[in-house]
């Protein structure tokens, strides 16, 4: 009998061991399970925060190149008897150097300047960061100095600029531009168009393929257009409204 109940109190004792090894065992899976399962959170919140940061990231490179400040003196140094001429009439302290973004026509960000009157500083900076914000394509935007101030030069190589002491074409009447009071877009594919003498005019000469206005063609400016719907808001008027001119390219404020 006690033969017999060793045996079976050993039985016991193996059954309880299984029993508790299975226990070990399964708390094991369970501690590992948890483990696997932090683990996978902490991997899907690091990747949410990588994904978040980099939204960030994109925003603020989308942001952080917009600014004005008073004209730098290497920047007035090049404007010396090019867009600021000897006898310009409008003070340095009145104008602005503003420095943007545009989507260039190849899809690639670009940096831009512009110089204008600060009485339209603010807005103009507004206008060009919704502009690229919206990803509008504008070719280049430099300061007309880059082409000796020279305006025909400038556009035909569909420079978008602003301020050139100048006078209005045609006239002796100092133009909005010599006031810092305008800015041209997309010159080359939206040109000046005045009947001189009997005459068609067009500037730039190499724009003739965009003259007519009832065709489609990219880079054209009209009513339907995000430019002029942007200018417009901000209390531009368009030289595309003019009467007996027309001036595709052309945005300007009352002085």
């Amino acid at each position: 009998m006690a033969g017999n109940r060793f045996v079976k109190n050993q039985d016991n004792n193996e059954k309880n061991s299984r029993e508790t090894e299975k226990v070990d065992v399964a708390e094991k899976k369970v501690e590992v399970k948890k483990e696997t399962s932090l683990q996978k959170e902490a991997t899907e919140i690091s990747e949410t925060t990588e994904i978040t940061e980099a939204a960030v990231n994109t925003e603020t490179q989308k942001t952080s190149d917009f600014y004005i400040s008073k004209i730098p003196d290497d920047i007035f140094e090049k404007m010396q008897g090019k867009s600021y001429k000897a006898d310009c009439t409008v003070p340095r302290d009145e104008l602005r150097y503003v420095h943007v973004l545009h989507m260039g026509f190849d899809g690639q960000t670009k940096e831009g300047e512009l110089v204008v009157n600060k009485a339209i500083a603010d807005d103009v900076l507004a206008i060009f960061e919704e502009l690229y914000q919206a990803d509008y394509p504008i070719e280049k935007v430099e300061l007309v100095d880059a082409y000796n101030a020279d305006d025909e030069e400038s556009m035909s190589h569909n420079n978008s600029s602003a301020f050139n002491f100048r006078f209005i074409s045609h006239t002796t009447k100092i133009s909005k531009h010599g006031l810092g009071m305008a800015v041209d877009i997309n010159t080359l594919y939206n040109p000046y168009v005045k009947t001189v003498d009997g005459k068609l005019s067009i500037e730039p000469a190499n724009a003739t393929a965009y003259v007519d206005r009832s065709k489609d063609f990219p880079y054209k400016i009209d009513h339907d257009d995000l430019c002029y719907k942007l200018f417009t808001k901000y209390g531009f008027t368009w030289g595309g409204d003019w009467t007996h001119s027309k001036d595709y390219q052309h945005f300007e404020r009352d002085y």
